[in-house]
């Protein structure tokens, strides 16, 4: 227990250390050296987006990029505290439901003002159902949300008004303590209305892409790079040094690695593990805290991940400790529930530390397990693959678990490795049969993790459904009451980890290769990779 006190400790301590090894803050960001050498950064984000559309995104890459492309209503600074974006002001009612958030003088990319309209055709599109946003339910807290996308109520009936240019007015259907800061996430971003009714591809045409946060896009060589530069009509452009960067999408992780050494690029989010050992003491290699979890996703709907035995042998029967001591290397912890440490619980202490474990690693149970399901001494078990997208570090994992899976329970599995987009394709498609994936969370709170797997949510992607477990979601999204939301969250993770549609195997570390002279990155925790809006080249 003392261990994961220090892991939160550790988050905050480590989190300040990053800030101030990267040279946040004021006096840092106003620095005479920032200006020295030419303004670019040259960065790896590790995958080409399937979108750049805020509705439609749901992946790190894309939302790292966007990060430097849009702004919402608030914004995330170094000490992760939420700060006024483009809202300059706002105030909450004494209920706790309606949001009234008055808007600075904000432009587009284009020249033209951000209004409080911009923020309600936004907000409205992605509800749409014909957007079909896997994202979507980050707006059900407001009122009448839920019904326009389910098609059980009307468009004019949600609660979203702009009182004139400069107001936006949100009423929320109950109290929801994480809504001011999830108006910082990339679905509730703007986008340019007139941009997206006159050019159905929009989102992918970097000579019409039309943004409002630090940078503008200016071109996108598919599966290469994507160029933005600093876009002068950026409310807050003085405090922006950078004139350009070069957002690299390159899957492999070996060959970012190698570019990193001879200097083509700048900063590469992930390290290949084989690395790791030596590059310890190195003052380019980072790694900070990230509030993520790494897992595995079973399709619920195929055999034999239909039946919970099945599911819960195969968690019970890897050696997490050995995974994250000699696969993974970055100091990761081996997860046996879903929601990570770091997040305040109604007590103030940690959630994850209050709840514990929900599961332990045992080969005879996993065995027994398997043995009822059928498949006696893995006998009869049919081949399955385990689905990943293109990352050796990702293949090294699935390797060692497809080794252990062999030895334990004397089971064949197939891997697969598939394109970043494609990947994400198979996943909302239900085709696969196990999936690697990982969750960040969107604001910081355990909502972001448990609200996954409500039926149909757009990110649970597993088939799994559970009425038990939809209930407790929405009592705690219907309750201000910090006891009564994390209790029910509480109650849901136990019953999430009883059926286990998904597979924990460790909570997240975020090594990083940055050059030393590369200062003002924030690396969050939670959300995104990184946001250049105070970087600079010293």
């Amino acid at each position: 227990m003392l261990a994961r006190k220090n892991i939160l400790f550790g988050l905050l301590v480590a989190l300040l250390m990053v800030a101030l090894l990267s040279g946040c803050g004021a006096k840092s960001q106003e620095g005479a050296k920032s200006a020295a050498k030419e303004q670019v950064i040259r960065y790896n984000v590790g995958a080409e987006p399937k979108t750049l559309d805020p509705a439609k995104a749901t992946g790190l890459p894309e939302g790292t990029i966007m990060m430097q492309l849009f702004e919402g209503l608030t914004r995330y600074d170094a000490k992760q505290e939420i700060k006024p974006g483009i809202a300059e002001s706002w105030e909450i009612s004494k209920d706790g439901l309606t949001y009234t958030f008055k808007l600075r003088d904000a432009k587009w990319s284009n020249g033209d003002p951000v209004t409080a309209k911009d923020f309600v055709y936004s907000w409205l599109r992605a509800l749409d159902p014909k957007t079909a946003s896997e994202y979507a339910y980050q707006l059900f807290y407001i009122k009448g949300a839920e019904e326009y996308n389910s098609g059980k109520g009307k468009k004019e009936d949600v609660a979203l008004k702009a009182l004139d240019d400069k107001t936006l007015q949100v009423t929320l259907k109950a109290p929801a303590p994480q809504f001011l800061g999830l108006t910082a996430f990339q679905t509730l971003y703007p986008v340019h209305q007139k941009t997206v009714e006159g050019n159905p591809n929009w989102f992918a045409d970097p000579a019409k892409y039309v943004s409002n946060g630090p940078f503008k896009m200016v071109s996108w060589d598919h599966n290469q790079k994507i160029v933005v530069e600093k876009n002068p009509n950026y409310w807050d452009a003085g405090n922006v040094k950078l004139s350009k960067l070069e957002i690299y999408l390159i899957d492999s992780i070996d060959t970012a690695y190698n570019m990193f050494k001879t200097g083509q690029l700048d900063f590469q989010d992930d390290v290949p593990v084989q690395e790791l050992a030596a590059l310890k003491g190195s003052k380019e290699l980072k790694i900070v805290p990230d509030a993520s979890v790494y897992f595995y996703r079973f399709n619920v709907t195929r055999k034999p991940f239909n039946d919970v035995r099945v599911r819960k042998a195969l968690a019970m029967a890897i050696d997490r400790k050995t995974l994250v001591e000699q696969v993974t290397q970055a100091g990761q912890k081996p997860a046996f529930a879903f929601v990570p440490f770091g997040f305040k619980d109604a007590d103030g202490k940690d959630f994850r530390e209050n709840a514990g474990d929900f599961f332990k690693e045992d080969v005879e149970q996993a065995r027994k397990l398997l043995a009822e399901a059928g498949y006696p001494d893995g006998k009869g078990f049919p081949k399955v693959t385990i689905m990943y997208n293109t990352n050796e570090n990702h293949q090294k994992i699935a390797q060692a678990i497809q080794q252990m899976w062999k030895k334990n329970l004397n089971i064949e599995v197939g891997l697969q490795n598939v394109e970043w987009q494609v990947k994400l394709d198979r996943e909302t498609k239900l085709d696969y049969d196990i999936a690697r994936a990982g969750w960040s969370p969107d604001y910081m709170d355990p909502m972001s993790f448990i609200d996954m797997f409500v039926t149909g949510g757009g990110n649970n992607q597993t088939g799994w459904s559970n009425p038990e477990y939809d209930k407790l979601v929405r009592q705690a999204n219907s309750s201000g009451d910090q006891k009564v939301r994390m209790e029910a969250m509480h109650k849901a993770e136990k019953l999430l980890m009883d059926e286990m549609p998904v597979m924990p195997i460790y909570f997240y570390t975020n090594p990083n290769l940055i050059k030393e002279n590369i200062k003002g990155v924030i690396i969050p925790p939670f959300g995104t990779y990184a946001d250049f809006k105070w970087a600079y080249v010293e």
